[in-house]
Parts: C-alpha cells; structure tokens; sequence
C-alpha cells in the first residue's frame, strides 16, 4: 500500500463482512473503489458520512491505557460492545467500546455521536486471557492463576484441552465480559459450549497431565 493512500476503516466482503478493517481509497466518489489491506480484495462500496467530529477514544490493553482521537460520522449512534478501528502512535488497532462518557461522570450504553465526550475502549486483536487451574488431584488449595496471550478471535470451548506454556488443561467454564454479545448467559459451563478470547472475562479450567497437542498461547 502506498505511503501516502489515503486509509479508511471499511467492512470487506471478502475477509471480514462484520468487523471495519483498514482499506486503501484507490478511487473517491459515490461508488468508491477501495481496497482491503488484510487480503488485499479490491471492492467498490459507498463511503461513510464525510460530516464527522473529533472525539476522544481512551484505548487500554492490559492495564495500560492510552489516549487518540477518532473522526465519527455525526449522524450515527454508537454502543457499548462494538468494534471499530484506531490509529494510535503505536500501532493501528481493533477496539471495543466498553463505555460512553456522555457528560461530566455521566456514562451511557448509547449515544448519538453529536452527545459523545469520551470513547472508552479495550484492544480485542490479541487480549490476554486469565486462566484459572484446578489441579488434577482436586486440591482446591492449590488452584492457582496463569495467564494465555492469543489472538482476540481465538475459540476456548468447555471440554476441550488448551496448553500455555509447560500448563495443559481442559476448559470447565467459561465467564463472559459484560461488553460480549450473543452469548446470553454469563457463565457457560455446558460441554461444548464456545467463547471467543476477546470476550472472555476468565477461563476455569482442570490442570492435565497428560501430553496434548493443543494449540498454545504465546
């Protein structure tokens, strides 16, 4: 992608039909002719409202927080557990929002973007997540904390080996972050059912002995 092309956050139909990721604008217009950075399809599509304001977005990721700004289209509302992307000096990341600061203290689910003083948000491209381990000889004094970096789109399902590190386990249950959606309940214990990392608060899991090949957390 050329270093001067001009960028802009877009849905692609080929790679991620629900979530905006980056696109280059080859052609400006009613039909604009952009292309995807992630796999590089090349789509026509109408571009958004080109009527914005600035509005702070507070990023965190991991305990630390960071400060940038995003121009949001003045005819749209956001909420509380959607995705979109900043550039911040660091990198240009996928965040959640987790919070709407509609005036003085004052916090909203939702909010015409006109009403918006602060975005708070969470890194959900790769999240740590915190894994609790029950030991395999059913000690409950040992249970004891890990925590897995993986990629925010990675699948813990209840009943299914997981390996961090020299740590192996199964998946007991699953706690679901307040900003998740789709899920319907807080707690997923059932075998098979499936979280997605991004959206996980924590892991409860049964350490195993045992050799696995299951995928590893970096």
């Amino acid at each position: 992608m050329s270093e001067t092309a001009e960028r802009i956050a877009l849905t692609c139909p080929a790679c991620s039909p629900g979530v905006e990721v980056v696109h280059e604008l080859i052609k400006p217009g009613g039909q604009a002719t952009v292309r995807c950075t992630d796999c590089q399809h090349v789509h026509k599509t109408t571009l958004p409202s080109t009527e914005t304001r600035s509005v702070t977005v507070i990023v965190s990721q991991d305990g630390d927080s960071t400060k940038t700004t995003v121009e949001a289209p003045i005819d749209e509302a956001l909420a509380v557990g959607e995705e979109f992307i900043v550039d911040t000096e660091e990198a240009i990341l996928t965040v959640r929002i987790t919070s709407l600061e509609v005036g003085t203290e004052e916090r909203a689910e939702s909010a015409p973007v006109p009403e918006i003083e602060t975005i708070w948000s969470r890194v959900v491209d790769n999240v740590r997540t915190d894994v609790t381990l029950h030991p395999d000889d059913g000690r409950h004094d040992t249970t004891r904390s890990i925590e897995m970096y993986v990629p925010g789109d990675y699948e813990f399902t209840v009943g299914e080996e997981g390996k961090a590190g020299e740590d192996q386990f199964v998946v007991t249950g699953l706690q679901v972050r307040a900003d998740a959606r789709g899920y319907g309940f807080e707690k997923l214990d059932h075998e098979g059912d499936m979280a997605f990392a991004k959206d996980i608060k924590r892991v409860y899991a049964h350490e195993q002995s045992s050799p696995t090949t299951a995928w590893s957390g970096w």
